[in-house]
């Protein structure tokens, strides 16, 4: 009797454990949905904040005139940074990528200075572009501006349809996440029905008999959470460490939100399925329950 006891007892303790780590799985994968929500603005802004836009400047601009013409893009509220780059610099690069020296077969540098300029994120965009295009041709010293169209097009459509198809995922992954954690709890009630159909046949209240199982349901959602969030907290880390350039997470109260968040879905969740699932055995016939 005592083995069986034990027996019964190793079960019931390796079913709340497969439930914790069930739980926990299923709210760290919406944990890192609601970190990916959290960097898509700014995965976005990287993204366009590297569209380049090149000043072609005339070849008899001398080098105060570049200077002053820098300062006065720089002082613009759309341009993030400038660069200047030389004839001389601009014939390395190119001589680089392409693995010959151009200059010599031509016997001239056909290149000519440019000033590269980096966009803020919310002007990278065709029409914006279109305008500051036509407002940096003003400039007595600028011949030309360039900048791939097709590019600013196609970053610009993409940005838009990511949004769409990453709210859609995270709709569609808080479903799933619902179901995997209702029927994780509706399994491990399922192995405790007749204790259940017990604690009636004793003239146990409905209440009495919800109380301990919903309170070990919102202890595992909690559990659950929290390890979520260990996990989550890591990966945050790892991120810093590997992909400083493209995602930050230096908005801690965004962060903590978001677990907090995680911990609210988790004490719901358990907390609502858990509900259902005593309700459904204590409407059930004692010739139902096998």
């Amino acid at each position: 009797m005592a083995q069986k006891e034990n027996g019964s007892k190793r079960r019931l303790r390796s079913s709340y454990i497969t439930s914790v780590i069930s739980i926990s799985l299923v709210l760290f994968m919406l944990g890192l949905t609601g970190l990916l929500i959290l960097n898509a603005n700014q995965l976005s802004n990287y993204v366009k904040e590297n569209i380049g836009v090149s000043i072609i400047l005339k070849d008899n601009v001398k080098e105060v005139e570049i200077r002053r013409l820098q300062k006065n893009l720089d002082a613009t509220e759309f341009v993030k940074a400038t660069e200047f780059v030389d004839k001389e610099t601009a014939a390395k690069e190119l001589q680089k990528e392409l693995g010959e020296d151009f200059i010599s077969f031509l016997g001239y540098n056909p290149l000519q200075a440019t000033i590269d300029v980096k966009l803020y994120a919310e002007y990278a965009n065709p029409d914006s572009i279109a305008v500051i295009e036509k407002d940096f041709t003003r400039y007595s010293q600028v011949q030309e501006v360039y900048y791939q169209k097709s590019l600013v097009h196609l970053v610009n459509d993409n940005v838009k349809r990511i949004s769409l198809i990453l709210l859609g995922f995270s709709a569609i992954l808080f479903i799933i996440s619902f179901t995997l954690i209702n029927n994780t709890i509706r399994l491990s009630i399922y192995s405790q029905r007749l204790i259940i159909n017990t604690m009636q046949l004793v003239g146990a209240t409905r209440g009495f008999i919800r109380k301990p199982f919903i309170g070990k349901g919102l202890l595992h959602g909690f559990l659950g959470a929290l390890i979520a969030n260990a996990m989550l907290s890591g990966v945050i880390y790892l991120s810093q460490q590997e992909l400083r350039q493209v995602i930050t997470f230096n908005n801690t109260e965004l962060v903590g939100v978001l677990f907090l968040l995680i911990i609210l879905t988790g004490l719901f969740i358990t907390w609502i399925s858990t509900l259902f699932a005593v309700n459904k055995y204590l409407r059930l016939e004692s010739r139902s329950l096998y």
